[in-house]
């Protein structure tokens, strides 16, 4: 089980695109900033699931009503999405692991900063920013899920595209 991990595309959908028809996910998240873009890329490939939660920039942008956090189960794994402005991630990380250690989460899932980050702490939690998918030629992450266990958690950039897409042929 493969899992598409994207945030801040502000407007930008074309990286976002590639991601999908390089690494064929199983899962895709948007975390927000720009909600109605993660929405343009599920009706591309509508028989992906998709969790998206809005950023600071998407009060027009998405649904009334939206949760800003959602702690999904992806097979058997719980994960803790959200974009991290309600907790202030461009200054410290406590608040955020915090609230994703308090639900048991393995793994959680933010963006807004725009600054990669793909990291386990020390408990064995998770800690995952894809950056910007819509900035700075683009970047996402991939969590690969076997066994109801994260097995891997990477940063994925245009040259990783590129090498799988040359991979493959």
């Amino acid at each position: 089980m493969n899992i598409l991990v994207l945030s801040d595309s502000h407007s930008s959908i074309r990286f976002m695109r590639r991601c999908v028809d390089v690494l064929a996910p199983d899962w895709i998240i948007h975390l927000g900033d720009y909600f109605d873009d993660g929405q343009t890329l599920h009706e591309a490939y509508p028989r992906i699931p998709m969790y998206q939660v809005p950023g600071n920039c998407d009060r027009y942008r998405c649904p009334q009503g939206q949760p800003e956090i959602m702690i999904p189960s992806i097979s058997g794994v719980t994960l803790y999405l959200t974009h991290g402005h309600r907790h202030q991630v461009k200054s410290h990380l406590g608040a955020l692991l915090r609230d994703a250690r308090a639900c048991g989460a393995a793994a959680v899932l933010y963006g807004h900063t725009h600054q990669k980050d793909c990291h386990r702490e020390p408990d064995g939690l998770w800690v995952l920013n894809p950056g910007s998918c819509g900035y700075f030629g683009g970047s996402a992450g991939l969590i690969r899920i076997e066994d109801g266990q994260i097995t891997r958690c990477a940063l994925v950039g245009e040259e990783d595209l590129l090498n799988a897409a040359s991979a493959e042929t």
